[in-house]
């Protein structure tokens, strides 16, 4: 089990308050798709993903961000309890969806790119390791059913 101090939960969760989750939800499962283009199959139901501008456009696209950033909000609010949060959805995705468990270390880090991106300096170091830390977390709870 991963620990977290008070000084990275509460700076996670300050930075959090300010994320546009429809933004940026959109950004980062837009982001996986483009750079990971192997992650579209699961999502072949979306429609037209055949370009960058196709992808990042794509309605369908930015909705399940949405969704899943919302998700990932649940993380911020029970740092402390981790598996138990995600414990449905890592249900879901690995007996139902067969999603790689690497994919969330993918999703991870397209979270970190999109919060340095949209925050600059704001996001920093200190700020990153924070939330690679839970990121790692998040991927390693999404992952546990695989076990």
């Amino acid at each position: 089990m991963v620990h977290f101090t008070a000084e990275e939960k509460a700076a996670v969760a300050s930075f959090w308050a300010k994320v546009n989750v429809e933004v940026a939800g959109g950004e980062i499962l837009g982001r996986l798709l483009v750079v990971y283009p192997w992650t579209q199959r699961f999502f072949d139901n979306f429609g037209n993903l055949s370009s960058e501008t196709a992808i990042m456009g794509n309605p369908k696209v930015k909705a399940h961000g949405k969704k899943v950033l919302t998700s990932f909000g649940n993380a911020v609010k029970h740092m402390d309890d981790l598996k138990a949060t995600f414990s449905q959805l890592s249900e879901l995705h690995c007996d139902r969806l067969h999603v790689d468990p690497e994919n969330f270390k993918l999703l991870g880090n397209m979270i970190l790119i999109v919060l340095a991106t949209q925050f600059g300096r704001e996001f920093t170091p200190q700020m990153q390791a924070a939330w690679q830390k839970l990121t790692t977390a998040v991927a390693n709870a999404l992952a546990y059913k695989y076990h």
